[in-house]
């Protein structure tokens, strides 16, 4: 099995999409209702090729030539915080609890560190706790940050670079 690692690009933007939507659609079951859980995935294209253009900090995860993983990093967009955020990991459930999201995970905490980051931060939903023995796993923190946009708490974790 032959695993890469690369910077995503503008023509990824659809690819994309499809992994957040699927992985969306199947990891926020039970925390998420109805058309919350079901993501337009030409909505999301849209958005992609925007985010893509502007930055290169989306990282693509294949194996054996087919796309299976991404996450997105950046600043953080909240003003009070000095720090990276990890804005997004998705990948496809048909490899989950495989190792591939720790390794797309260890790329975007290099590359954080190697643009000067000292600290980088995340939002997840409280109920997620796959999700959070994930992020947990690779040294993240809880933090007393709480926040609901789409309905369900959301809190914050850190960690240092």
């Amino acid at each position: 099995m032959a695993v890469t690692i690369r910077t995503a690009e503008v023509c990824d933007a659809a690819v994309i999409a499809h992994i957040q939507a699927v992985s969306w659609k199947n990891g926020f079951a039970g925390i998420l209702e109805g058309e919350a859980l079901d993501l337009d995935e030409t909505r999301l294209k849209t958005m992609w090729e925007r985010v893509l253009q502007n930055n290169d900090r989306t990282v693509l995860l294949e194996i054996d030539g087919q796309p299976h993983c991404m996450a997105s990093w950046d600043q953080s967009r909240e003003e009070w915080y000095d720090g990276a955020e990890l804005i997004c990991i998705h990948s496809l459930p048909d490899h989950w609890q495989e190792g591939f999201g720790s390794m797309v995970m260890e790329r975007v905490l290099k590359d954080a560190r190697e643009a000067g980051y000292a600290k980088i931060m995340l939002w997840v939903f409280e109920e997620n706790t796959r999700a959070r023995r994930f992020y947990e796993k690779h040294g993240f923190r809880l933090t007393d940050h709480t926040k609901t946009q789409r309905g369900p708490v959301e809190v914050m974790y850190e960690r240092e670079l």
